[in-house]
């Protein structure tokens, strides 16, 4: 029997289809909506679940008399439509927010503007190996609502955006993370680094004194954001600069968590995941697993094998002893920084696509020392162009195609081939996972 209470879903992608399937559980009626054209796969769940559907276009009537609206973080807050239902006091939410009424399980959410995926999936495997009913989501695997509908987990390991963030109300992390906080998608924030910095911090919305908040003691931006804020929740720092009372640092060679009274240490040279950002990466989800009182063994022997994620970092393989390698996950300057700052041979920089308002400047001492070349793959690379000409040999491709085979002809043995692309992918690609697949593919076909 219908409860009459009706829901209107715009956006028909991961997270719309995913809250559409949990809302027509919790009996709602269901309207989802997608401006563009809905995924042959999307579709069909949509039909198989009974859920009325439309592509092409919205129908301002049946969203607009919605009692509340579950929007994709993809749509800015700032069209028409959503300004629309705004005015007239219809909540709109995002699939987070809306997943998170209907589970008692134990949230983990993790954010920061790079490392999110690597910590996320570090997290769930230090979970996953201590025998944990533990689920994965967010913006990786299914969405969080879906497994919500379909799915009786315990623990929840999230990675949230600032876009999935902002949608939150009453959304509550057990354990929230915090990596970093370096200017990215300012484009969504009108160029403001102190609104996306606000952003990034509702990930402490609703916290109380039970509940915990990881945070990374090097990053000024978080520190100096503290000061401001009287927070309840136990604050855990992590530092590879100093000393920190309860947390996680580094002391020479040694990674140590200092959590509950109890201390907990392996050497850097055991951890699987290499360079800095790894290293912070690795302390935060160690804090999140001593927090869970999970056995010492199993966090080191968890932070010692696990595998990295696909399009961060990975190695693509060696052709005539030139190495190929996909960061095509790092969508941001910072990210970019951490790839070149972790290269140890000259590099073929790959980079380009939808600029998100990105400053290089950053990035010239890194650039003048390690890269040789910069091959732009974009539609628009003038802002590249700006920053490296007359600083490094600079080059235009229009497919992943033409830029490997640009980059191989450019590159001597021993070098390598890095995409690390510094901006968004939807000029030429459907996302980041695509524009990773498509210079794999590229690659293998040299």
């Amino acid at each position: 029997m219908s409860t009459n209470k009706t829901i209107a879903i715009l956006g028909a992608g991961e997270s719309g289809v995913g809250a559409a399937v949990l809302a027509k559980k919790q009996d709602y009626d269901v309207f989802v909506s997608d401006k563009g054209y809905i995924a042959d796969k999307y579709k069909t769940q949509l039909i198989d679940h009974g859920i009325d559907w439309e592509e092409g276009a919205h129908t301002l009537e049946k969203i607009l008399n919605a009692d509340e609206v579950v929007k994709s973080p993809g749509i800015p807050e700032k069209v028409e439509l959503v300004q629309l239902l705004l005015e007239q006091s219809t909540p709109v939410i995002s699939e987070i927010e809306f997943a998170s009424r209907y589970t008692n399980a134990t949230i983990i959410g993790i954010t920061g503007s790079n490392g999110k995926t690597t910590t996320t999936s570090l997290t769930y495997h230090i979970l996953k190996k201590a025998g944990l009913n533990v689920g994965v989501a967010g913006n990786i695997g299914d969405s969080f609502a879906l497994q919500v509908a379909t799915q009786d987990y315990d623990y929840y390991v999230l990675e949230l955006s600032s876009f999935q963030l902002d949608g939150v109300k009453e959304f509550r992390a057990d354990i929230a993370v915090l990596l970093n906080v370096t200017p990215d998608h300012l484009d969504r924030y009108e160029y403001k680094f102190s609104n996306y910095l606000n952003s990034k911090f509702q990930i402490t919305n609703n916290q109380t004194q039970d509940n915990y908040f990881i945070y990374c003691n090097d990053d000024e931006a978080i520190t100096g954001k503290l000061k401001d804020l009287n927070l309840p929740m136990k604050q855990l720092p992590f530092s590879i600069k100093e000393t920190v009372e309860e947390g996680a640092f580094l002391d020479k060679e040694k990674l140590l968590i200092n959590i509950k009274n109890e201390s907990f240490n392996m050497s850097i040279h055991d951890l699987a995941l290499n360079g800095k950002h790894n290293l912070y990466n690795s302390m935060a989800s160690g804090i999140a697993a001593r927090i869970l009182d999970l056995r010492k063994d199993v966090v080191r022997e968890s932070l010692s094998d696990f595998q990295n994620v696909e399009h961060r970092l990975e190695h693509v393989g060696f052709i005539n002893g030139v190495e190929f390698i996909n960061d095509s996950k790092a969508t941001n300057v910072n990210a970019v920084w951490f790839a070149l700052e972790s290269m140890t041979k000259p590099v073929i920089w790959i980079a380009g696509g939808v600029d998100k308002g990105n400053d290089y400047e950053e990035l010239m001492p890194l650039i003048k020392d390690k890269v040789k070349a910069l091959v732009c793959l974009g539609t628009d690379n003038s802002k590249l162009h700006a920053a490296f000409d007359g600083v490094i040999d600079t080059y235009d491709a229009s497919s992943a195609m033409e830029a490997v085979k640009m980059s191989y002809k450019l590159a001597a043995k021993g070098e390598s081939v890095l995409l690390s692309p510094a901006c968004a992918s939807f000029d030429l690609f459907e996302d980041y996972e695509q524009r990773g697949f498509r210079f794999k593919e590229a690659v293998r076909e040299l």
